[in-house]
């Protein structure tokens, strides 16, 4: 009850269309049963002996006699001086009530779909809302299909557990309560047989709601797999085709769907049992109940036809909101298990958080300095040691060294993507844990190695989420990166889609676009994953004119992988095993011998420089 609760909080924003469409429910509900006694006043202008109107035309009409289904009342409100006309009129009156109670049904379906998709929208938006509170190592360990379906699959099932769940209950029990009202009116003694029925169909549900919830949430585990695979198949897609593995991952794919499927039909197997085995238990007391009172009509016992047949109606049309009750629970229940996942996400508290009173940064105007950084993945991840080092304005720093040995962690705590364990790290005196971090990223340009680009147009990536941005300045920042030149012979220009990451692009061509997007922010420091090692020549020569900009008057941080695009960096550190083993300008370094310098003539034996 306690997730329950939690999920219902997010009514709260809908309330007032909510409450509306509860009471358009439970209109609803009341004119049902009316509609249901409709049978007696029919049965008795049609069958019994008709009255002489003149007997109580000069007393007035007691309305309250109509939910006693008073005949007289009935005839005098009806009108008419034959029963024929009567029985005109009394069919206006049926078409009349029916009309008015499904105005009702309209009004709440509308508003109760207009509540669901706004419980729906705000749960996905906080959802969405929180990853992007979350830390980048709560995404190293998740498969990206697993995320994709808690926002997706998990929250729609939810959907039927708050809003529509919630009203049809509502709705379904204000009709159980007036038919069942109905019944003990028509015919207490029949009545109580029915009742017996009632305890065992609860019991029987509540048994099958927590089958449901367990089975539910494994179902739920199952569609994230299939989620999760078929989005690592279409983003790996070129691997896939390149190793020919696209029969291993059709088969990969069709066990995921067979184990949802086995799951699945497992989960309608319990679920489907509910309904029948309810109504089964209903039939019977009510074949019970029919022979019980015909045979009371037949023999004089004091039960009417009319009253008999209202007692028929009602019980039978009681069965339907019960039935709906079950289902209703079994919606419930699966959006427990889903609210359940969710609210794991939801519970995931950010580990980079914001200072109470976040110092606000406008400009950059000294110095990054580290001090004494240590930092650890965990206890058997990977760590920095005693980490010293300063970054001042307009210099450029590079970090040099071989693979694994730190580099992109030193880079990643300037944009606080993670915090320290230990030591600080500062910006012109300010310690990173003090700054508001959308200020400090402003002030930061990051070109890595793994270019993202988004499947949109070129100028959309470029101004990414600034629409003040004219194109004029979109493509100075093409030109400056030179890239205009292929952006040009697009067929639409800037406005040309480029596909999903970029895939309708070179390599060389989404550099430059990254690049591009990097000079329009005009960053005062800017973070270099630099990545021309895989590319062509000319790729390869147009990248180093574009990062010859991109680093102009800039205070500048680079991730070397090849050293010569560090030769002119005015500090290097050489980094290996999480510590820095060397530091100097690159003369200096390979004066010194020692790691640098064993790299260098690695990478430059074959062609003598």
């Amino acid at each position: 009850m306690k997730l329950y609760w939690r999920l219902l909080k997010f009514l709260k924003p809908h309330m007032r269309y909510y409450i509306a469409a509860l009471v358009f429910g439970m209109l609803f509900a009341a004119m049902s049963g009316a509609s249901i006694t409709m049978v007696v006043p029919f049965t008795k202008i049609i069958f019994e002996q008709d009255v002489d109107q003149d007997t109580y035309n000069d007393r007035p009409i007691e309305y309250s006699k109509l939910v006693e289904l008073d005949k007289e009342t009935f005839i005098r409100v009806i009108g008419g001086k034959t029963k024929t006309e009567r029985l005109g009129r009394f069919c206006i009156a049926l078409i009349a009530l029916f009309l008015i109670k499904n105005i009702f049904l309209y009004c709440w379906s509308f508003l109760i779909v207009r509540v669901e998709q706004g419980v729906v929208r705000d749960l996905r938006d906080t959802l969405f809302g929180h990853y992007h509170k979350l830390p980048l190592e709560y995404f190293h360990g998740r498969r990206a299909g697993e995320l994709i379906s808690r926002i997706t699959n998990d929250i729609t099932l939810v959907r039927g557990a708050v809003a529509n769940g919630l009203s049809d209950l509502v709705k379904n029990l204000f009709l159980t309560i007036i038919f069942a009202y109905l019944v003990l009116a028509a015919a207490w003694k029949l009545a109580l047989i029915g009742i017996l029925v009632m305890p065992p169909s609860i019991y029987l549900i509540s048994i099958l709601g927590k089958r449901i919830k367990i089975s539910s949430t494994i179902t739920q585990q199952k569609l994230a797999s299939i989620t999760s695979v078929l989005q690592e198949t279409i983003s790996g897609i070129r691997v896939v085709k390149a190793f020919a593995m696209e029969n291993f991952e059709i088969k990969r794919f069709s066990t995921y769907t067979s184990d949802f499927f086995r799951t699945m039909v497992r989960l309608t197997r319990i679920g489907s049992l509910g309904i029948p085995l309810t109504e089964m238990l209903g039939v019977a007391a009510g074949v019970f109940i029919l022979w019980f009172g015909g045979r009371q009509i037949i023999m004089g016992g004091g039960l009417t036809p009319d009253r008999f047949l209202l007692f028929l109606v009602a019980i039978f049309s009681l069965m339907q909101p019960i039935k709906v009750i079950s289902r209703v629970n079994i919606d419930i229940q699966q959006g427990l298990a889903a609210a359940a996942r969710i609210f794991e996400v939801l519970d995931t508290e950010p580990k980079i958080a914001e200072s109470a009173t976040p110092v606000r940064l406008t400009g950059f105007s000294d110095l990054v300095r580290f001090e004494n950084v240590g930092f650890s993945y965990g206890q058997n991840g990977f760590f920095l040691d005693k980490i010293n080092i300063e970054l001042k304005k307009g210099q450029v720093m590079a970090l040099a060294g071989p693979s694994g040995g730190g580099k992109s962690t030193i880079v990643d705590l300037i944009p606080r993507f993670y915090d320290p364990t230990s030591g600080s790290v500062l910006i012109d005196g300010h310690n990173l844990k003090d700054v508001e971090i959308s200020s400090l990223r402003n002030l930061l340009g990051i070109v890595t190695q793994e270019v993202i680009l988004f499947n949109d147009t070129v100028y959309n990536n470029i101004a990414y989420g600034r629409a003040d941005i004219g194109k004029e300045a979109v493509e100075r920042a093409l030109e400056a990166a030179y890239a205009i030149d292929f952006v040009r012979e697009m067929p639409e220009g800037v406005d040309t889609i480029i596909g999903d990451r970029g895939v309708k692009l070179s390599g060389g061509q989404r550099q430059r676009l990254a690049i591009a997007r990097a000079l329009l922010k005009d960053p005062p420091i800017l973070i270099f994953d630099e990545a021309t090692s895989a590319l062509d020549s000319e790729s390869e020569r147009l990248i180093t004119h574009a990062i010859s900009n991109l680093l102009s008057g800039r205070t500048v941080v680079i991730i070397a992988h090849r050293l010569s695009t560090i030769r002119r960096a005015d500090i290097i550190h050489v980094v290996e095993n999480g510590r820095i083993v060397q530091s100097g300008d690159h003369n200096d370094l390979l004066g010194e011998g020692g790691l640098y310098k064993k790299l260098h003539d690695l990478q430059f034996q074959d062609n003598g420089i």
